[in-house]
Order: structure tokens, then C-alpha cells, then sequence
């Protein structure tokens, strides 16, 4: 049997909340974050409608921004840990980034990194940055996972962070027609541009259970694949990458179990309801009902690069609090550039005794 390894600190802060608990509790209320911009316009003549973080100054721009929404939920991760706490060469660092775009800060990954490891440099002996947007967080987790399992690590903090609020960026989005709308000039089927910061602190169970800390769920398996016909190019999407995304994933679901709970970043864009309907038809069967899903982009609006996390984060709450229609969850996510990755997790209580295939 292959070493388990659990979920044992989550982190968030996003527009509906300062902390996880409190986002996935804001987020199963559908509260909704949505809001004017306080200065940029779109070409309707209305005020751009964003998700920001309300504890956040609009003034406040660049690394500093991603700054203030990653390191409060990297501190939330590892608040069970006894401190101070050293682990040299056996704890690592996995950062998810945006896409390389337009107002995107530059060395944004030198950045962070630089100041995670003047802050917690004592914990972390290596780092890894995957600026991969939407499929950032579980593209880290696929690679945190395969060396946890063969033992090179103890505990990896997957982090991701990601804010689409500078001016440039925003004008971008809307030049490229993905800025949600309701003008005449302006797109219904866009999106509307959140910001956030996640973290999962993942661990082989023994270290976990060694350290004290909370187990909130076990991570089974994951899947990453490359989709070549992508939003923005003369193709349609089938849903091939993400197919093969699910199948790699569901590889590690127990004999005759389903997963029972789907969480993605399905954001408004019509191509990321194809390609997932697409995806539903080819693997239904290993899904309790493959229509029920939650996309709580509703809520906090599109944040890119920590979504997947934040989805793995809303799964280990729903299970906590005893409203996950069951033990098995799934995360999946779509990045514009073709990544595509899906992980499958058994949380709470029960996930702890769901067998993990080797």
C-alpha cells in the first residue's frame, strides 16, 4: 500500500472571507463578493464589476497585493504546527502563479519566494513555482503528491495566490472579451475578475500524526494532461485533455466506490462548460450524479491560480461540517494555455478510512 498523504492545514482569504473556514462558510451561503470597481470603466461606460478582498485598498498595487493575500493564508496552513519548528530537507514549498499576462507584477515568483523564505526559510529547504493559472494549485498538488509517495519529502505546503485587479489586466480581459458585462458592448458570457490566496499543507499521515496536526482529509490520487484545442484558437473543445485529466485521477478511486462531491472552476466562459460536459459523458460512471458540482466562481468571482486549492479547501470544510454529500470529492481545473489537472480526495472522518491504491 503507497504512503498516505493527508491534508493537514488548510489557508484562505478571499472576497467573501479572511479565512477558510469563513469563505466556505460564505460560499455555502451564496453570499456573493461582487462589486464596482472604484475607478475602472468599462467600455458600456459602467464601473467594471470585480471580486475584491473588502479588507484590501484599491491603492494598494503590484507584488505587495499578492503580498497581503498570500502570506495570511500560509500562516493559517501551518497554524498547528508547534513553532518554533525546523525541518531541513525534508519540507518544501510549491507556489501557484497566474499566466504571464498583462499588469502582472514582474518576478512575481522571485518575489514571493523571497520573502517566504525570509519568513519561514527555516522550514522550507526547497521551493518549486508553477505559474500555470487555473491549473497552478493542482498541477503543485500532482507534484507534491508523487514525491511525498516515493519519500523524498515529509510535507510539502502547496500555496497559490492571484489577484486579476490591476488596471492593465482588466482592460486586457475586457480587450479580449472575457470581462463579464452586461452593456451592449460587453460580454454576458465573461467573467468577473476575483482575487485570492490559498494554502494545503499536505503531509505523509505519519509526520501529520507526529506533529499533532488535524487531519481534514487524505489526497488519493491526481491527473494532469495538456489540451491542444484551446479558448482563443480556430478549434473546438472536446474535452480531450480533461478527459484524460479525470481518468488519471480516477484511477485511485477504491472498487465500486463513486466520488460523490465535484468542485471546478467553471466561471461563466461557455468553452469551460463544453469541454466539461464533454468530459461528464466519458467518465459518469465513476460519479454519483456528474451534474452536481459546485462552481463557486457565483461567489468569489474567477481566481485563477488559487482556485483548485480553493476547491480542495471547500471540500475538507463541507466534509467537517457534515454537509458533503459523501466521502469522495474531486477538483478540477483548466488553464488557458491547455493545462489541465483533476484530483481526487477522500475527506473527513470517513476519507480516513478509505483505502489508497499503491
Amino acid at each position: 500500500m503507497a504512503e498516505r498523504v493527508v491534508i493537514a492545514g488548510i489557508g484562505a482569504a478571499t472576497a467573501v472571507g479572511r479565512g477558510a473556514w469563513e469563505s466556505a462558510a460564505a460560499v455555502r451561503a451564496g453570499i456573493s463578493g461582487f462589486a464596482q470597481h472604484p475607478y475602472m470603466i468599462d467600455t458600456a461606460g459602467e464601473p467594471m464589476r470585480v471580486a475584491m478582498a473588502p479588507w484590501l485598498d484599491i491603492g494598494l498595487q503590484g507584488v505587495e497585493r499578492f503580498d497581503a493575500l498570500l502570506m495570511p493564508v500560509i500562516e493559517e496552513a501551518l497554524a498547528g504546527l508547534a513553532a518554533p519548528r525546523t525541518a531541513p530537507g525534508r519540507w518544501a514549498i510549491a507556489l501557484a502563479l497566474p499566466e504571464p499576462r498583462p499588469g502582472l507584477p514582474e518576478d512575481l515568483a522571485r518575489e514571493l519566494l523571497a520573502r517566504i523564505d525570509h519568513r519561514w526559510g527555516a522550514l522550507f529547504a526547497s521551493a518549486a513555482a508553477f505559474d500555470a493559472g487555473h491549473a497552478a494549485g493542482l498541477l503543485g498538488m500532482h507534484a507534491a503528491l508523487a514525491k511525498l509517495r516515493a519519500g523524498q519529502l515529509d510535507a510539502c505546503l502547496v500555496a497559490g495566490v492571484e489577484s486579476y485587479l490591476a488596471p492593465e489586466t482588466l482592460e486586457w480581459l475586457e480587450e479580449r472579451d472575457q470581462l463579464h458585462g452586461a452593456g451592449p458592448l460587453n460580454n454576458a458570457w465573461g467573467f468577473i475578475p476575483g482575487e485570492a490566496g490559498a494554502a494545503l499543507l499536505l503531509a505523509r499521515e505519519d509526520v501529520a500524526r507526529g506533529e499533532g496536526l488535524l487531519v481534514l482529509g487524505t489526497l488519493l490520487s491526481s491527473g494532469t494532461a495538456f489540451e491542444p484545442k484551446r479558448i482563443k484558437t480556430e478549434t473546438v473543445c472536446l474535452g480531450e485533455g480533461l478527459t484524460a485529466a479525470f481518468r488519471a485521477a480516477l484511477e485511485g478511486l477504491p472498487a465500486g466506490a463513486k466520488v460523490s462531491d465535484i468542485y471546478c472552476d467553471m466561471n461563466g466562459e461557455p468553452y469551460r462548460a463544453d469541454e466539461f460536459g464533454f468530459t461528464a459523458l466519458r467518465t459518469k460512471e465513476r460519479f454519483e450524479s456528474a451534474s452536481d458540482f459546485v462552481a463557486p466562481a457565483d461567489c468569489w468571482g474567477d481566481v485563477g491560480a488559487a482556485g483548485g486549492l480553493l476547491h480542495i479547501v471547500l471540500a475538507c470544510t463541507a466534509a467537517a461540517k457534515g454537509y458533503a454529500n459523501g466521502p469522495l470529492a474531486m477538483a478540477w481545473a483548466s488553464a488557458e494555455a491547455g493545462q489541465r489537472a483533476a484530483a481526487l480526495l477522500a475527506c473527513g472522518a470517513q476519507g480516513g478510512a478509505v483505502a489508497v491504491r499503491s
